[in-house]
């Protein structure tokens, strides 16, 4: 995948310089996942603001490696456990990173990877309290909450006296059917009954054969059915865990790959989950973990307490009026009260 991931960058590398020239674009929002967009901006000389998707990425002494199941852990031993987590993530990071200094060099640039970073304004919908504590945040650094805009209803489940529990392995991870029916057996064991999302990874025949008679689609409006369940099982997805903390769920949390491990340690910190591996699922190790998170209050209040505090951050709303004001540049990039389409036509323009 890594090997993927450079081949890809070094095509954006070479084309986007031409095409946004071409477009005559005037500021660039970068996902901070993907270097060239950012040094794409530098080489062209465009203001970029740095879109944080996912959990950020921004290395600290006391941060373990964004893509690890490690807990937070401030002290010497656990300083030293990320710094050797860090050294073997720069091994394997070696195709994109070499990529990307070679670009930065041919157009006279330092390739420093903190340069990826805008020092206008870096907005992340990870909130503060799901985060690890950090010490050396730059000033341009904002959480905030889910960019969600409003999702259609579509036909939601007939309510047949059982409490809902929201299973997704994400579109990626989707096609793992044995693992979804550890979660449906796992529902109807302890008399729940799941809502699956597959993610188009599953056939029909599939979907039919999961145990607990659940309600099994390939996707759902994850906003208008989250808050109708009472406790979701996730991979650990980014965007899927922010829906459900938003609707107060309790999660039990089967981290695959990616970003997930390290999500699960931060939602296990908060108190909002439980995790439980994915040996572990196909185990049996469902069942209790969902049934303690049910039925343990802790667990949704842990939920509805991040739920509260992304519901302030201001969503999409208030990320684009911080992208607006930085890319103006505006020094405060969080006006009070801004309407993000207020008097920024000319700036937009």
């Amino acid at each position: 995948m890594i090997r993927g991931t450079a081949s890809l960058t070094e095509l954006l590398l070479r084309a986007l310089p031409t095409a946004l020239s071409r477009l005559e674009v005037d500021a660039i929002v970068a996902d901070s996942v993907e270097p060239a967009g950012a040094l794409v901006a530098r080489h062209l000389r465009l203001p970029f603001v740095t879109a944080v998707t996912g959990l950020p990425l921004l290395r600290e002494p006391t941060v373990p490696p964004p893509f690890l199941g490690w807990a937070y852990r401030p002290d010497a031993v656990g300083r030293n456990r990320n710094n050797g987590g860090y050294a073997v993530s720069d091994l394997l990071m070696r195709p994109i990173t070499t990529m990307v200094a070679t670009y930065a060099r041919r157009w006279g640039l330092d390739p420093d990877p903190r340069y990826q970073w805008s020092e206008r304004l870096q907005i992340a919908q990870c909130p503060k309290g799901l985060d690890f504590p950090r010490l050396a945040l730059p000033e341009s650094f904002r959480y905030g909450g889910p960019w969600r805009g409003d999702e259609p209803g579509g036909n939601l489940p007939d309510d047949d006296g059982r409490p809902l529990v929201f299973c997704s392995l994400g579109s990626l991870q989707g096609a793992r059917r044995s693992l979804f029916a550890a979660m449906t057996a796992a529902c109807s064991a302890v008399g729940a009954r799941a809502v699956v999302a597959h993610g188009g990874g599953l056939s029909d025949r599939e979907a039919r054969s999961l145990p607990g008679n659940p309600v099994v689609r390939a996707f759902w409006s994850q906003t208008r059915i989250l808050p109708l369940c009472s406790a979701a099982i996730l991979h650990g997805g980014f965007n899927t865990v922010l829906d459900a903390l938003a609707a107060g769920l309790p999660i039990v949390a089967v981290p695959l790959a990616f970003e997930q491990p390290a999500t699960a340690a931060r939602l296990k910190r908060i108190g909002a989950a439980r995790v439980v591996s994915a040996a572990e699922a196909g185990k049996g190790g469902l069942e209790p973990a969902l049934r303690q998170v049910l039925s343990d209050p802790g667990y949704r209040r842990a939920a509805r307490r991040m739920a509260t505090d992304m519901a302030a951050a201001g969503g999409a709303a208030e990320a684009a009026a911080m992208v607006d004001a930085a890319l103006c540049g505006e020094t405060d990039v969080r006006p009070p009260g801004l309407n993000p389409s207020d008097g920024k036509a000319a700036c937009a323009a």
